[in-house]
């Protein structure tokens, strides 16, 4: 049977349930919320369709004003309808996968689900989202064919942003709809998916609430204070900013205690011990002390500062954090691997609380392999793509040895599971190797490859498999197959300096005589954070000007030559993509973003404009975007583009950076960000393939004397008002002479090198200010704007 899910229906419209409705939006699914009718309503009200539907209503109003948001553009809510489960469960009949998100209670799920099997038409995919019932429980009972249809799939929270969907089998689930799941669950909602099996918590949350317990009574039986664990657990090992506790604040302490005690319930012995909430966890959920849903948990902030829970007096006093000699050493060490095995071996009590964590993490997971999981690479992928990990467990114990580890586990009387002393006893020494640019795992008896899907191309293995054309510091250029090439960025924040030019240049040559189209793409932390500003206030301030002429000239030549390329350049933007970076984007033939894109020209943030065709650029591709026939008011162009780089405007995905016409409705959004160089790549083989032509040199029309008037009109009724300063007025009037095209009429073309010649003069005027060069220190140093 071929399954196609054109509409779908979640059950439920809690935090959960709207964040699923909301994400199944944002891939264009139109999506029915259901929810209870509210209790206690009025005899009037009861016949009312919009009373009776207030609470799913209300959740997708919510969704509006939740942050981070949950919808990649408030324009998909259209998408989203509510009902009630008195009402509109025959609306079910029309969709073609049904999520349930209601109350982790057994027996409702199950009553619920009798009602759906008597609407739902056969064939119709129905699953639970949730945390740690028995899937298999929930099923008996129902229609075969409901049976057949029915498994888990697990969101984390929120759906939008995280990557992990674990997806959970019952026993009688058909094959077919599994697989489609997983394809579908990687395709079309962009996640990131592993097959689990059906047991209490099922991977990630099994795994992760283990190491948060152990992490808890660790620190309560050694003496360390909140603040030190969440110094050592968080990046220092390669673990998110939140680290435990404000994890554990942000997932809520009601929610944590839940799943803590859905495994409790199921299990027995040593491992149900750990499972048992603290005494000082169960004392929080009394008091209320929720975490960040309650304003306060094992943080509060008073003021503007910050304060950690003391675990002995449980009263607020100032964040500690551990300073030891270990993390000073681990800071000078290169690596990730290098830096867990420097920290978990120490003698200091950064190491000791690390081994006290790591060791009996790892051995646990060990015990749960094919338990919870057939094999390790999804046990590994679940705690990185669930949790933010940046290595799975058994990746952890690769990096800080599997032999030397063991022996020491031995030692303090750990008993090591099977599964890991089965690898030793074998003449291994890693649970994972590499061989000839392939990863493969330790299965039990011998190493299996790595399954690989050919849509997620990693880079990073990639390059030492196939080598690379060639490198500099900040760039290399990759054959990757079939034709095209890449050009990666791999400099500091992939902040755009000479190197990244002088690349960029190279690769546009070679491409055009040996390939068939480039794309420009990485898979850093971000695509890029824009201009090497550190370069340029070094400059600016030693007034090198004619240095910084030369750099901001070569910049605007290189995108001059993506742009009017003989072979199609294709930009694959994800993550930040800030000034210098999204204009490296807007000349491409094509761009391929990612769904999570935060693109901006943010020049104006730092006392600048941008300098690398930005302005112009923008420009063209709103004039560009306007319908063939109409009549285009330049002036209203003009203003929409200045009000978006005046103001630093940056999308909050790759949706929202279409609507500010970064995007135009031609260029393509990958959701999931694993897919994105290989999307990139076949975009750039289609455009080739259907005969690229370079697009003609056009003159661009400009507003002129009249319109420069008009946009300084506005900025200075923000002065006047005291909403920007002196120095903003400057830099926005300097902002609207480029955008205006200079002292001309009304409607006159001009070419775009006198546009960039406009915009590289401003550029240096700005970049020479003392108050501009104060806005670049200031970025540099804290991290964020000065208003000066």
């Amino acid at each position: 049977m071929t399954y196609q899910i054109k509409k779908a229906a979640v059950l439920g419209s809690g935090v959960m349930g709207s964040g699923i409705a909301a994400h199944l939006a944002n891939i264009g699914i139109p999506t029915l919320l259901l929810d209870m009718v509210p209790r206690n309503l009025s005899d009037e009200d009861k016949a009312n369709s919009k009373a009776r539907n207030q609470i799913a209503q209300g959740s997708l109003d919510k969704l509006l004003k939740q942050k981070p948001a949950p919808l990649a553009s408030k324009k998909n809510l259209a998408l989203l309808t509510a009902g009630n489960f008195e009402d509109d469960l025959d609306k079910l009949k029309d969709v073609e996968w049904i999520i349930e998100v209601i109350v982790e209670n057994l027996d409702i799920k199950k009553g619920l689900y009798e009602k759906i099997d008597a609407v739902r038409k056969p064939g119709t995919i129905v699953s639970s989202n949730t945390s740690g019932i028995s899937i298999n429980s929930m099923a008996e009972g129902r229609s075969e064919d409901f049976q057949k249809h029915f498994l888990g799939t697990h969101f984390f929270n929120p759906p939008r942003y995280l990557k992990l969907l674990e997806v959970i089998p019952a026993t009688s689930t058909s094959s077919e709809v599994i697989e489609f799941m997983k394809e579908f669950g990687e395709d079309r909602l962009g996640k990131g998916v592993v097959i689990a099996k059906d047991t209490p918590n099922f991977i990630a949350n099994r795994i992760g609430t283990y190491g948060l317990l152990v992490t808890l009574r660790e620190m309560l039986a050694r003496g360390y204070s909140v603040g030190e664990v969440d110094s050592v657990t968080g990046p220092a090992i390669g673990r998110p900013k939140s680290a435990t506790f404000r994890t554990l604040d942000v997932v809520g302490l009601d929610t944590f205690g839940h799943v803590a005690k859905n495994v409790f319930d199921q299990t027995t012995g040593d491992e149900q011990k750990v499972f048992e909430l603290p005494a000082m966890i169960t004392k929080m959920l009394e008091n209320g002390w929720l975490g960040a849903k309650s304003g306060q948990g094992f943080f509060v902030k008073k003021g503007k500062e910050i304060l950690e829970l003391n675990h002995e007096t449980m009263e607020y006093e100032a964040v500690k954090k551990l300073k030891t000699p270990s993390l000073e050493m681990a800071k000078q060490q290169k690596g990730l691997a290098a830096k867990v095995k420097t920290l978990t071996y120490a003698k200091d009590r950064t190491g000791e609380l690390l081994w006290s964590i790591l060791a009996p993490t790892l051995t646990y997971s060990a015990k749960l392999h094919g338990e919870i999981a057939d094999d390790i690479v999804a046990i590994d992928n679940a705690m990185k793509w669930g949790f933010g990990w940046e290595q799975g467990p058994f990746e952890i114990w690769d990096a800080i040895g599997v032999k030397e580890s063991v022996e020491k586990m031995k030692v303090e009387g750990l008993e090591i599971p099977s599964f890991a002393q089965s690898l030793l006893d074998l003449g291994f020494d890693s649970f994972y190797k590499e061989d000839n640019g392939d990863t493969y795992f330790f299965n039990g008896q011998d190493y299996s490859l790595v399954p690989s899907n050919e849509k997620v191309i990693n880079l990073k293995q990639f390059k030492k498999k196939h080598g690379v054309i060639k490198r500099n510091s900040g760039a290399s250029l990759i054959d990757l197959g079939d034709g095209i090439a890449l050009l990666e960025f791999h400099s500091q924040a992939n902040s755009i300096g000479p190197d990244i030019i002088q690349m960029i240049n190279f690769a546009v040559d070679e491409v055009e005589k040996n390939f068939k189209g480039l794309v420009i793409g990485n898979q850093g932390k971000n695509f890029s954070v824009g201009a090497n500003l550190g370069m340029i206030l070094m400059e600016a301030q030693d007034d090198n000007i004619f240095e910084l002429d030369f750099v901001v000239r070569s910049f605007q030549n290189a995108m001059l030559k993506i742009k009017y390329s003989s072979k199609p350049v294709v930009a694959a933007p994800f993550g930040m993509t800030l000034g210098g970076g999204a204009e490296v984007c807007l000349p491409a033939a094509h761009i391929q973003a990612s769904h999570e894109t935060y693109m901006g020209l943010v020049e104006v943030g730092v006392g600048l404009i941008p300098g690398g065709g930005g302005n112009k650029e923008l420009y063209m591709k709103h004039l560009k975007g306007l319908p063939n026939g109409v009549h285009i008011d330049y002036q209203f162009v003009a203003n929409k583009v200045f009000e978006t780089i005046a103001t630093a405007k940056v999308s909050t995905s790759g949706e929202e950076a279409r609507e500010n016409n970064f995007l135009s409705f031609v260029d393509g959004i990958s959701v999931n960000a694993d897919h994105l160089i290989y999307d990139a790549k076949q975009v750039a083989l289609s455009l080739y393939e259907n005969n690229y032509k370079t697009p003609l040199r056009e003159k661009v029309p400009v507003t002129g004397e009249s319109g420069y008037a008009t946009l300084l009109l506005g900025a200075e009724g923000m002065f006047l008002s005291g909403f920007i300063s002196e120095h903003d007025l400057k830099i926005a009037k300097k902002l609207a002479y480029v955008l205006a095209g200079g002292k001309v009429p009304y409607g006159t073309l001009v070419n775009e090198q006198y546009l960039l010649d406009l915009e590289r003069e401003a550029f240096l005027s700005l970049v020479a200010e003392p108050k501009s060069q104060a806005r670049m220190q200031n970025m540099l140093v804290k991290g964020k704007p000065l208003r000066n």
